[in-house]
């Protein structure tokens, strides 16, 4: 049977129209304007009805299956299952789990919560349990010494759709600046350095960059292209940092920390992806640019949830409220994710797509969802 959704303000890729969008099963059958009737009818009052939001960075797993620096969530199911409620909830019906993969000084901890999280995600989809549709993102730590054995028991995943770059060597990209790092240690980690003891580690650090960087880069590289797998820079801070992932053929740069790598990147036709929290906070927490600056500048094409699923959304109403044109704003969470993912049967209100969507309203300038539509299947 079908169903229709009425009296909406429909966020198109081009425009925002009042109209109906019609789902049979799993797909969108109609999107009309007007008040196109058939089957059973939901009017929405004239709230917004938006394609589901498509999130490809998350940390947001990680953080329920190690909830505390020294908790490891013991049943990874059951952390898996409470992440992906809360993603939908935030109106992601499509998401990147986006693992860490290599261990700084962890000691195994991230290693071992990377293969909690596979065989998790992995169980919950198997048993038919979870939501949102789930795939992987895999974050390469370069300097790891651990990286390529990880890299080569996991890159043929089927559900990898994105790879993306790091190097956290302290002093350079997000770390730039040594005090915060060290400042940022302290409080997420407790981990407190005499200085003697901190010039020791920052030496371990980038003796392990320079063995390893080299070697990992053109590693990961070389198999995300022959699996046929996007790739992203991140924290790229200068424009040799821009130019050295462009040689790669990396196509996104991910979190840019300057407005120098932003046009640099733009110049060579890259996609630039920056954290919805930037937006929410009004600027970056660690000093980088700020996304709302890049946007102003026509230097940001993608927001994505980073480590608040619930900002994303919110994000894009409030570069809305800015100026841009809404059917821009929320194609940053949507059809240009879509886009560079390769999901070609989503991420827009469009005939033949999947019916993957939200209704919002704004209450007090803050957009509430009150309907979310997966695949079809009504949520709330």
């Amino acid at each position: 049977m079908s169903q229709t959704l009425s009296n909406a303000r429909i966020v198109l890729a081009d425009r925002t129209m009042s109209g109906s969008v019609t789902i049979e099963g799993s797909t969108i059958t109609a999107v009309a304007e007007g008040d196109g009737r058939t089957g059973e009818v939901l009017d929405f009052d004239g709230d917004y009805l938006l394609p589901g939001i498509i999130d490809l960075h998350t940390d947001n797993i990680e953080h329920h299956l190690n909830p505390r620096p020294a908790v490891r969530w013991p049943a990874p199911v059951a952390a898996v299952l409470a992440h992906d409620w809360q993603v939908l909830g935030a109106g992601i019906t499509t998401v990147l789990d986006s693992l860490s993969m290599g261990d700084y000084d962890s000691q195994g901890a991230r290693t071992a919560m990377l293969e909690a999280a596979i065989g998790a995600v992995n169980q919950a989809k198997a048993a038919g349990v979870l939501k949102a549709d789930h795939y992987f993102h895999f974050r390469c730590e370069l300097s790891d010494a651990g990286l390529l054995d990880l890299a080569r028991r996991h890159m043929d995943n089927p559900a990898l759709r994105l790879v993306s770059m790091m190097d956290h060597t302290p002093g350079q990209g997000q770390w730039h600046n040594l005090d915060i790092y060290r400042a940022f240690r302290k409080k997420k980690n407790g981990q407190v350095w005499n200085d003697e003891e901190w010039e020791v580690y920052i030496a371990g650090r980038r003796e392990s960059q320079e063995q390893h960087v080299g070697p990992a880069r053109i590693w990961i590289a070389e198999a995300a292209r022959a699996h046929g797998i996007p790739m992203a820079s991140h924290d790229d801070t200068t424009v040799s940092d821009v130019d050295r992932a462009h040689a790669d053929r990396i196509a996104i740069s991910e979190f840019p920390t300057t407005f120098e790598a932003a046009r640099h990147a733009r110049e060579l036709g890259m996609q630039i992806v920056m954290g919805a929290p930037n937006i929410v906070l009004g600027g970056s927490h660690s000093g980088n640019v700020s996304a709302a600056a890049l946007a102003d500048e026509g230097l940001l094409d993608i927001l994505t949830s980073d480590y608040v699923p619930a900002s994303m959304l919110q994000a894009a109403f409030i570069l809305a409220a800015r100026g841009m044109a809404m059917h821009d704003a929320v194609a940053m969470v949507s059809s240009r994710p879509a886009a560079v993912l390769g999901f070609e049967d989503r991420g827009r209100v469009e005939a033949g797509l999947r019916a993957d969507l939200l209704r919002v309203r704004v209450v007090d300038g803050l957009p509430v969802i009150n309907g979310i539509w997966v695949a079809g299947r009504k949520f709330m």
